[in-house]
């Protein structure tokens, strides 16, 4: 087997910073519970907890939760299988070195 070079996370940061400062609404998810596939503008947002709870609009399952401090965020999507973001052409990701 041939062994693979690798980056550190750092790699990730451009392009996540890219993908994260999109406007999220016209983003598509998918739910992990029923399989159903829409915008995340669609999901039913509560914000009777501590944070923000988006849940899906077929069965109702939390897809999102975002906690907010006053220095950080927590952002859990373990009820999202996907999520498709549109991005603009003009910014490929970097390849490699």
């Amino acid at each position: 087997m041939t062994e693979m070079s690798y980056l550190d996370g750092n790699m990730l940061d451009g392009p996540m910073r890219e993908l994260l400062t999109v406007d999220l609404s016209s983003a598509v998810g998918r739910c992990e519970n029923c399989g159903m596939t829409g915008s995340m503008a669609s999901l039913h947002v509560y914000s009777h907890a501590p944070g923000l709870v988006g849940r899906c609009p077929s069965c109702e399952e939390v897809m999102v939760r975002l906690v907010r401090g006053p220095d950080r965020a927590w952002l859990d999507m373990r009820g999202t299988t996907f999520l498709q973001v549109p991005m603009p052409m003009e910014q490929p990701f970097p390849g490699p070195l």
